[in-house]
């Protein structure tokens, strides 16, 4: 069975940082484009960063571009981002995505293939 298991979220202040994590199992990594999207309540779930699967180029959100990095590490399964200089605008859940396999992107959520539970970010003005 296919599990993403996102951590890392919490509350911090504008301006700061945090890093998610995801740790991937029951598919196989490599094949997948592996990314994150958020959700504001009430308000659809939008993509925010994606590694491709076919050479791990980065993809990222105009409203994040410069602010958030998206990595894995294979070896661990594990896909993270990084976001530094968050604003509150930035408060949301954000879940770990798996699309593919082979896929180029992370396309939009109706082509989601798994979905994690989702880690709660909240920043403070």
């Amino acid at each position: 069975e296919a599990q993403l298991v996102e951590s890392g979220g919490g509350l911090v202040q504008a301006g700061g940082s945090l890093t998610l994590s995801c740790v991937a199992s029951g598919f196989t990594f490599d094949d997948y484009a592996i990314g994150w999207f958020r959700q504001v309540a009430g308000k659809e779930r939008e993509g925010v960063s994606c590694l491709s699967a076919i050479d791990r180029d980065t993809d990222y959100a105009d409203a994040v571009k410069g602010r958030f990095t998206i990595s894995s590490d294979s070896a661990k399964n594990t896909v993270y981002l990084q976001m530094n200089n968050l604003k509150p605008e930035d408060t949301a859940t954000y879940y770990c995505v798996a699309v593919g396999p082979y896929a180029r992107d992370c396309h939009g959520a109706n082509d989601v293939d798994y979905w994690g539970k989702g880690t709660l970010v909240t920043v403070s003005t």
